[in-house]
């Protein structure tokens, strides 16, 4: 059971640096102020925090002044609109508040801001594990502020609304999100009435921005096991409008042929087996890029499912479709663009690695395969091996075995190859010049058929043999 106290809170306080001067510097100016937020309740869970909210009562931008006056701070940042101000010391991020109230316009969820007292401020708040206020006051230094009853949240490990949620999503639908990601990031429960509510306004989300509600997401995906969160977007189909594809790959089915049900190699359910290969990949990386690549390798398995006699049901050709899918969902979701082709190629290519487990697989598909997946063929195998969710462990042991063999086979030929920065050794202008061609499609299908006959071993990856191959196949191709 978790256990606080004001003196235990008030010796931590003490040994930050930073709030120990804020505190000296507000007795001085006889101002009141309190941390807040994520930082106590962050402080209560013994979890490492590098940003401090300040609760001032009256000017958070003129109290930041004065505190950076004094401790010598030059940038600061000022946010008069929203009467906040934000500086680093001492490796903290810290940001500074005027007590307000809030009331919102049904058509946005930019709130009307307004000066408040404490009690204000503290119920504008989303959860109430983030509505507990220390104080940084001389009278009662420490002392720990719980208006919400937001420690016996902290540990009963659930999220609350500290007002009726139906009140707090319809002012920031967002929230609806916050709570999820949360319950993720801190391995908490929710709420039932806040599940009632995020369902019943989930269609209020059509009022924030993209750009938003997606880095909402992508820090769910960031957090120690994503599925929490991914489990609480379906079961209130906050899912379906953040991302359909994922919530429609829900019971769909995966192949029933004997020798599938025989390996055991993934679950039944696409949606279930995709949650389990995110929670199998963070265990593995915090790059939230390959943990979405998880999260999408199979995500055309709905739209190609077809039931074969004999077979059972089959997805030919998903890892094509997802791939082609994603340039409209990375533009729908505003995701970075940059990150398309990674994402892609790694959907791509999710199915490549297994089948060159065999003992009998050629030289020339592993240098396919090294030279399709380049700089990101360790995060290939990565996201292979998380995609083992069998409950076999014989099974996982054996197939963690076949990618450690084709793995084996890919430093072996590497080495052997010399395939880093794969392209032809001659060049596209000495193709012109040696066959006298401008530039062209030809001369591309003549540096495509260098490059595919080293692939397929019938020349070594050098230029003395790349070009003795030119001289013998130009004339086929001049002649075309």
């Amino acid at each position: 059971m978790l256990s606080i106290s004001n003196k235990s809170i008030t010796k931590k306080l003490s040994e930050n640096i930073v709030l120990n001067k804020i505190a000296q510097i507000a007795q001085s100016e006889n101002k009141n102020v309190f941390v807040v937020g994520g930082y106590v309740r962050d402080l209560i869970l013994k979890r490492e925090r590098s940003d401090i909210d300040i609760l001032v009562i009256g000017s958070g931008i003129d109290f930041a002044k004065t505190v950076a006056e004094k401790l010598n701070i030059s940038n600061v940042n000022y946010y008069k609109n929203f009467g906040t101000a934000q500086f680093s010391f001492d490796n903290m991020n810290v940001e500074f508040v005027g007590a307000r109230r809030e009331s919102y316009d049904r058509n946005t969820r930019k709130p009307f801001v307004e000066d408040g007292t404490f009690e204000d401020d503290i119920s504008r708040r989303d959860f109430t594990i983030n509505t507990l206020a220390v104080s940084l006051n001389a009278i009662d230094f420490g002392k720990i502020i719980d208006t919400y009853d937001g420690l016996t949240d902290i540990k009963n490990q659930i999220i609350k609304t500290p007002l009726d949620p139906f009140r707090t999503f319809d002012d920031d639908p967002l929230r609806i999100m916050r709570a999820f990601r949360f319950a993720a990031q801190l391995n908490f429960k929710v709420d039932k009435n806040i599940m009632k509510a995020a369902y019943d306004m989930r269609n209020r989300l059509s009022i924030v921005s993209q750009e938003r509600i997606t880095d909402e997401f992508l820090k769910t995906l960031s957090t120690p096991k994503p599925s929490i969160g991914l489990k609480l977007l379906f079961e209130s189909r906050v899912l379906e409008i953040v991302f359909p594809e994922i919530a429609i790959m829900s019971g769909v089915d995966q192949r029933k042929d004997l020798a599938y049900r025989q390996a055991g190699f993934h679950h039944k359910d696409v949606f279930l087996h995709t949650l389990q290969v995110v929670d199998n990949i963070c265990e593995e990386t915090d790059d939230v890029w390959l943990r979405f690549a998880a999260l999408v390798h199979d995500i055309a398995k709905p739209p190609t499912k077809k039931f074969v006699e004999g077979i059972g049901w089959t997805f030919h050709g998903h890892e094509n479709l997802g791939a082609k899918m994603m340039k409209k969902i990375f533009h729908r979701m505003k995701l970075p663009l940059n990150k398309l082709e990674y994402v892609q190629k790694l959907i791509t290519l999710h199915l490549r690695p297994i089948a060159l487990a065999k003992e009998e697989v050629t030289d020339s598909a592993i240098r396919r395969l090294v030279v399709q997946a380049g700089d990101d063929l360790e995060d290939l195998i990565t996201l292979c091996r998380a995609d083992i969710t069998s409950k076999n462990p014989y099974k996982v042991e054996e197939y963690l075995g076949n990618y450690e063999r084709v793995m084996q086979k890919v430093r072996d030929v590497k080495e052997r190859d010399q395939l880093r920065a794969f392209q032809s050794p001659v060049r596209g202008d000495e193709i012109m010049q040696i066959c006298n061609l401008k530039p062209s499609k030809k001369v591309g299908e003549i540096k495509t058929a260098i490059e595919e006959a080293i692939l397929d071993g019938k020349i070594g990856n050098n230029y003395e043999e790349a070009l003795s191959y030119l001289m013998k196949i130009k004339e086929g191709f001049l002649n075309e």
